[in-house]
């Protein structure tokens, strides 16, 4: 991915980040975050004088990347006074770079920073990013978000508590993790779409009998499997249990009845064939063009994906969360997307959370609707009245309504995301037992949470 400021090689970033894995030290361990608690915020931008502010996304697809420009340029605009300095990358590489400039002497201003406890709660503890509470008071931030979303960004002080304490960053959109599908495909074949989980899993297996690749999956990178056990998770265990697994609290534990079931579930797709051939070595992004190209039925994936394939496919995709009970809300994966975060080595903190309020307010919510996201605020406001954006809004209304959001599993621990993607590469290669795979998962959450 194309980058905007120079900075070290991934290769280095990647070893940089081994190390301090393998020796258990978090980065810039002794470092603490300045103390905003009487801070004097300042919201009137124009008075801060020039300013310049480096932000790190990871918006880089069609209409992600394109709300960002939008929201920057409008900035800019109203504050001629602040220039911003974008450096937008992949997931997968900010996460490998991000570790790494924040020990260094130019980490930028503002970050999105994954929730999860191997990224932000890390930061968190290493005093790397700034508690918003100051800011949350002079901006509203309380009313403006729903304790539901706020949970997703909030930690202690000492990053042992996750989902309660001081605010840490505000995200743009909510996510919800379904079924794309194919239209045609599912004409072709004569299947309705279903309206709960046996119907779906028997259109998987409809598929498969007629020739076709049911479930598309890329997961070379380990992490877009955890999207596919999630939906198959909550339909089998306790939602309780699976918030305590995923935000890494006390109390819960992987080796249970359901949660093998669930491993079952993925275990048996592999094994008769429901997925694409060679899935742990296909790319993420070539498992949806995949289907944008007419190849397979189905495509386990979260609500960031519709704008650009209804960019490709038009009004022949759509999206839905099957539960287990037709008519009730589904229990699936999602939440938030990831939060904007200022660092505690930012020059100019009043800038950095001006703008991290501009791009979260009441107007940037229409500008990510108008480019194909999905507001995490007042999501029913903006709904389109057709198309795959039209379902991705249905589904997240009825499923925060009616059904459960479930957090991200990677969540968990600040290693559980590579516990988790190693374990499902396995699982669905059919080298390790569900029995074996939820013991695997119990030993590092047991591990993290004992402490």
């Amino acid at each position: 991915m194309k980058r905007t400021r120079r900075f070290m090689v991934a290769g280095v970033a990647v070893a940089a980040a081994t190390a301090m894995a393998l020796t258990g030290c978090t980065p810039g361990s002794d470092a603490q975050a300045p103390d905003m608690t009487d801070h004097e915020v300042q919201t009137d931008v124009s008075k801060l004088g020039d300013v310049t502010l480096t932000v790190w996304d990871q918006e880089v697809r069609g209409g992600q990347n394109e709300q960002m420009e939008q929201l920057n340029e409008a900035f800019q605009k109203q504050y001629p006074n602040i220039t911003i300095e974008r450096n937008s990358q992949s997931f997968e590489d900010l996460g490998k770079t991000l570790r790494l400039a924040l020990t260094g002497n130019e980490a930028p201003d503002v970050v999105q920073a994954n929730n999860a406890r191997n990224s932000m709660g890390q930061f968190i503890e290493a005093g790397q990013l700034v508690p918003l509470d100051p800011w949350a008071e002079a901006y509203g931030w309380e009313d403006r978000f729903p304790d539901s979303v706020l949970q997703y960004t909030r930690y202690s002080d000492d990053a042992v508590t996750f989902g309660s304490g001081s605010i840490y960053g505000l995200p743009q959109v909510g996510e919800v993790v379904g079924v794309f599908y194919s239209k045609p495909k599912l004409e072709k074949l004569g299947i309705d779409v279903p309206q709960d989980w046996a119907a779906f899993e028997a259109a998987l297996d409809q598929a498969k009998q007629a020739g076709e690749t049911p479930l598309l999956l890329g997961n070379i990178e380990k992490w877009p499997a955890i999207h596919v056990f999630g939906p198959v998770q909550g339909a089998k265990a306790d939602a309780g249990e699976i918030q305590s697994l995923g935000f890494g609290n006390a109390g819960a534990s992987w080796e249970t009845p359901e949660n093998e079931a669930a491993a079952q579930t993925l275990a048996d797709w592999g094994a008769d064939g429901y997925f694409n051939d060679g899935v742990n070595g296909t790319e993420y992004d070539d498992a949806w063009q995949k289907l944008a190209k007419g190849d397979g039925v189905f495509l386990i994936g979260g609500s960031w994906l519709a704008a650009d394939l209804e960019d490709a496919m038009g009004e022949d995709v759509g999206f839905f969360a099957p539960p287990v009970t037709a008519g009730e809300g589904a229990h699936t994966t999602g939440g938030t997307g990831l939060p904007f975060a200022m660092t505690s080595a930012s020059q100019n903190p009043d800038a950095a959370a001006a703008y991290i309020d501009f791009i979260t307010n009441e107007d940037a919510m229409q500008v990510l609707a108008d480019t194909g996201n999905l507001p995490v605020v007042n999501t029913q406001d903006y709904a389109p009245e057709s198309g795959v954006q039209s379902d991705v809004y249905t589904t997240f209304g009825d499923v925060t309504q009616n059904g459960a959001i479930l957090p991200y599993l990677d969540y968990a621990t600040p290693t559980f995301s590579d516990t988790l993607g190693e374990a499902l590469q396995r699982l669905i290669d059919g080298k390790t037992t569900p029995k074996e795979f939820t013991a695997a998962l119990e030993a590092d959450y047991a591990d993290f949470v004992g402490e």
